[in-house]
């Protein structure tokens, strides 16, 4: 179409910008122009592409402005587009589209035309090439897309005769040519940049959620392993009534119990705490219990036992990590209990006849701080009807939203109102409690509990 104001021409290559936004974001959305950002390029694909922009290029044809026997157009942008982001072939089989389209039409500026817009393509192609087979960004797009445009207006006054035409036509069409298709390919580079950012950080994401799927895996192998290290029973010993509960606050943690059978019908019972929590804590845990368990099984006194660990561990404890435990070999038949307090959590001896329970308190320090530390061993009598309340300091340091703890005075409460239950449903109620009094807050740290009844 033929109009005589600049202002008339801006209106028209605004209306083919309009065009180019709806056709950019329809073409970076098909299947062939994903495979090739992917690097997955068959020649179905490019000819579908060569197509796409080949008919973009004709679009441009069709919508320029005649000024003096030139048209001022946007044909050039297919195939610089296709060259830029898909390679040589897409870019110069759409130049061709263009061009033999374009040549057909004849007029004054039939061959500047026919060949600027191959070389659009071939030119844009190879810059794909020269950078690594990707796509070269907004400012470097559009800097070529102007030099191109510029390069057509040169090839117009070189190969038009005569050169004063020639001359008034580059002078009316060179800034129309030169905005309209460096907007165009500014528009497609703005709309490929986004979605090259786009699928890098689907591509973060996805590499993202797949380690931590792969975490989350291992850390259920590393639970799994845990747990093993835990009685999967605790043993039928006649005399005692016997339940335990170990809730991890991570995935895995550093809390343990056990039941160690030793010679004369005795049994060895164990509560811990690593310090920390999560993998290390699960790791310091599985060496504490290991040496722990190993000693026990050797004849001698429950102080024996824990400063011989103490010393092993110490020895090999090199993270500056640590352990409370609290160790008792109970004898059913003399209905004694001879303990071990390492800075542990006081237990809780209800006595059969009523009343506040017992604290057993500390009676050495904590494990695997000093190789040489000294230990007391205490040893009390035990009566048909006494229960005895392990734990670790998960459950009472828990929680709720107003930031108080659970505490000792609420276990205690707790246990003396369900103490003539069953040993596995005080845990449950104490536990429950717990539950409860937490509310929605996070369980911050490892819970572990051990009821032991004398019948």
């Amino acid at each position: 179409m033929a109009f005589s104001g600049i202002g008339d021409m801006f209106y028209v290559l605004l209306e083919m910008i309009c065009v180019v936004i709806v056709v950019a974001y329809l073409i970076t959305r098909t299947k062939s122009f994903t495979e090739v950002l992917e690097g997955a390029v068959t020649w179905k694909g490019q000819a579908i592409l060569i197509l796409l922009f080949g008919a973009l290029s004709i679009y441009g044809t069709e919508s320029g402005i005649t000024i003096a026997g030139a048209t001022a157009n946007v044909r050039d942008l297919g195939p610089m587009v296709g060259g830029l982001s898909c390679g040589p072939v897409v870019g110069l089989g759409a130049g061709l589209i263009g061009a033999a389209y374009r040549f057909s039409l004849g007029g004054f500026t039939a061959v500047p035309c026919t060949v600027a817009t191959i070389l659009a393509g071939l030119l844009g192609g190879l810059i794909f090439l020269a950078a690594g087979r990707k796509f070269i960004g907004m400012y470097g797009a559009v800097l070529f897309a102007a030099g191109m445009e510029m390069l057509h207006m040169g090839l117009t006054l070189l190969l038009c005769q005569p050169f004063e035409q020639a001359l008034a036509v580059v002078e009316e069409v060179a800034i129309p040519m030169i905005v309209a298709n460096t907007i165009g390919v500014f528009i497609f580079s703005f709309i490929i940049g986004n979605l090259i950012t786009e699928r890098q950080t689907k591509a973060e994401r996805d590499t993202y959620l797949q380690e931590l799927e792969r975490k989350k895996a291992e850390l259920r192998i590393a639970r799994d392993i845990q747990m093993s290290f835990l009685p999967d029973r605790l043993p039928e010993i006649p005399g005692l009534e016997l339940a335990a509960l170990s809730l991890p606050a991570k995935e895995v943690g550093g809390d343990f119990y056990d039941a160690i059978p030793l010679s004369g019908n005795r049994t060895a019972f164990v509560i811990a705490d690593v310090a920390g929590k999560g993998v290390p804590a699960a790791l310091f845990m599985a060496l504490s219990r290991t040496v722990l368990r190993a000693n026990a099984q050797v004849p001698r006194s429950a102080r024996e036992a824990v400063s011989e660990a103490n010393t092993l561990i110490a020895e090999d404890a090199k993270s500056g990590m640590f352990v409370t435990l609290f160790y008792a070999v109970v004898d059913p038949a003399e209905k004694t209990l001879a303990y071990v307090n390492a800075g542990h959590n006081p237990p809780l001896l209800f006595r059969s006849g009523g009343g506040r329970p017992v604290k057993l308190k500390g009676t050495g320090i904590i494990i695997g701080v000093m190789p040489d530390a000294e230990y007391r061993e205490e040893t009390i009598r035990l009566e048909s009807g006494d229960l005895l309340l392990l734990y670790t300091d998960g459950v009472t340091e828990a929680i709720n939203s107003a930031e108080e703890q659970f505490g000792e005075e609420r276990l205690i409460e707790t246990v003396m109102r369900s103490r003539d239950l069953p040993p596995a449903e005080i845990v449950g109620r104490v536990r429950d409690a717990v539950m409860q009094f937490s509310g929605d807050e996070p369980q911050f740290d490892d819970q572990t509990l051990m009821v032991i009844r004398v019948v």
